[in-house]
């Protein structure tokens, strides 16, 4: 009787687990089919988020155009829901080619942010060490004045606090106002160096276009290759960066740049100043910058993060490496502007939201890059 009431007892768990297996097969069924569901729910409102997001950059952007149809623009966002770029105006005054993200612009200053995440890179593989000074990393044309060996630190360069003297560019837009920079030259940068015997203000901030120059010798001290070679290398190459160009700006898709007061501005040609501010790029490319510097565990962001400490710090500003940082109580936001003769653009991104943008202007106006961005965050992204 035992073994019958085992063996009815084994046919009723037997029974049970099966109808237990049915309904749990439903159920499970019915979970899933809420969570595609549930999935297809965020996935149209993050969509829903990201297009309201784009949208409202695209009435700011139109509607500062339509103020100013004289100068155009591209603007290219991204942030955990997509990449986002909208524009205004023709390539020149001349064209009936419609500026895009594609649309070739000079970004300027914007290169030092560049250079900076190279000088990073170059720490992160153990080339130079981030508080070295700069004496033994300075090609053998450099003979710093006794009083000012073993003083300026790399860090110093990038934070524009090393005290140098600068190049005087009133002076040399005198000489050739389409060019200025054509007339720098190694020699120019050697007796400026060489010549210096005090370091006025050192450990102040002073804006620096001979600082960021010096960066790119060594890297090309360090790297034994060219700027353009170790920019390619690490940055344009591996981001897939086509639009962005070095030496050759001869290009279908560029840009005129115009001055304030709406004449011809040519783009500068590339010198020995490269490092400082003579990159063109586009917003496509500069977004596939700003992904890589979001993102986590790749050579750029990590480099980046380096950039992002602070390194310098008044009342009035705090600076990483290549970088200003302005925080306020729920934000932290990096960013560079660059203005060149007929130029003006700005990047920046906040690294806890996941956002970036890149503004570029075809005319030199920097009031304008600065006045959208700051709408743009306080409207939208704040």
């Amino acid at each position: 009787m035992r073994s019958t009431i085992f063996i009815r007892s084994h046919k009723d768990i037997f029974f049970h687990i099966f109808v237990s297996k049915i309904i749990f097969n439903i159920k499970l069924d019915t979970m899933k089919n809420s969570l595609k569901i549930l999935t297809v729910l965020i996935l149209i409102s993050n969509f829903s988020f990201g297009q309201e997001i784009s949208q409202k950059i695209d009435s700011i952007i139109k509607n500062n155009y339509l103020s100013n149809p004289e100068v155009g623009i591209s603007v290219g966002f991204v942030n955990n829901y997509g990449e986002y770029y909208t524009a205004y105006g023709k390539l020149n005054t001349e064209s009936k080619i419609a500026i895009n993200k594609n649309s070739i612009f000079e970004i300027a200053s914007i290169t030092k942010i560049l250079t900076s995440n190279l000088i990073a890179q170059a720490v992160i593989e153990n080339k130079i060490k981030i508080d070295d000074y700069i004496d033994d990393y300075l090609p053998k044309e450099y003979l710093l004045d006794k009083n000012l060996k073993y003083t300026i630190k790399i860090t110093d360069l990038a934070s524009h606090q090393s005290g140098l003297p600068d190049l005087d560019f009133r002076k040399l837009i005198e000489l050739n106002p389409q060019q200025p920079v054509s007339n720098v030259t190694k020699n120019t940068l050697s007796s400026l160096i060489n010549n210096c015997d005090e370091l006025i203000d050192y450990g102040k901030y002073r804006y620096s276009t001979i600082g960021y120059t010096l960066l790119g010798q060594i890297l090309e001290e360090v790297y034994e290759k060219s700027y353009d070679e170790i920019i390619r290398e690490k940055i344009i190459e591996p981001l897939q960066m086509t639009n962005t160009l070095t030496k050759d700006f001869d290009v279908k898709n560029r840009t005129n740049g115009y001055n304030p007061n709406g004449g011809i501005q040519e783009f500068f040609s590339w010198n020995i100043t490269a490092s400082a501010g003579l990159v063109k790029s586009n917003a496509s490319d500069m977004i596939r910058f700003l992904k890589a510097v979001l993102n986590k565990e790749n050579s750029i962001s990590n480099a980046a993060l380096v950039t992002e400490q602070i390194f310098y710090k008044d009342e009035n500003r705090e600076l990483g490496l290549g970088t200003n940082i302005m925080t306020d109580n729920k934000n932290t936001m990096y960013l560079k502007s660059g203005d060149s003769m007929g130029q003006s653009s700005i990047i920046c991104y906040n690294r806890s939201k996941n956002w970036g943008i890149i503004i570029l202007l075809n005319q030199r106006n920097s009031k304008m890059r600065q006045a959208l961005l700051n709408q743009i965050y306080e409207t939208i992204l704040k």
